[in-house]
């Protein structure tokens, strides 16, 4: 019961937020834009779903790369690390 009152108390909390904060004209004119670009882009997604899929799949596809790169830099920084340590202390890596 804690746990429904809590999430009904966040929910609550984000809509009185929200209306309040339309009240602040470039607020209004804020959340037309936003409002206009999600239509404007929910209705491309269900008019051409498939070239949505392609588009979904190319930036996962990217940022899969680059994640990659990302993992292969971090190896690369934790192996020079570990190779000047090794030259610091004179103690060799299987020790």
């Amino acid at each position: 019961m804690g746990k429904r009152k809590f999430w009904t108390g966040i929910i609550g909390g984000a809509v009185v937020g929200g209306i309040v904060a339309l009240f602040d004209k470039e607020a209004r004119h804020y959340a037309k834009e936003r409002c206009t670009i999600v239509k404007e882009t929910s209705s491309q997604m269900i008019k051409n779903p498939s070239s949505s899929i392609r588009q979904l799949q190319t930036a996962l596809e990217q940022m899969s790369e680059k994640v990659n790169v990302q993992a292969e830099n971090a190896i690369n920084a934790i192996e020079q690390v570990e190779d000047t340590i090794v030259k610091v202390t004179g103690k060799g890596k299987s020790e």
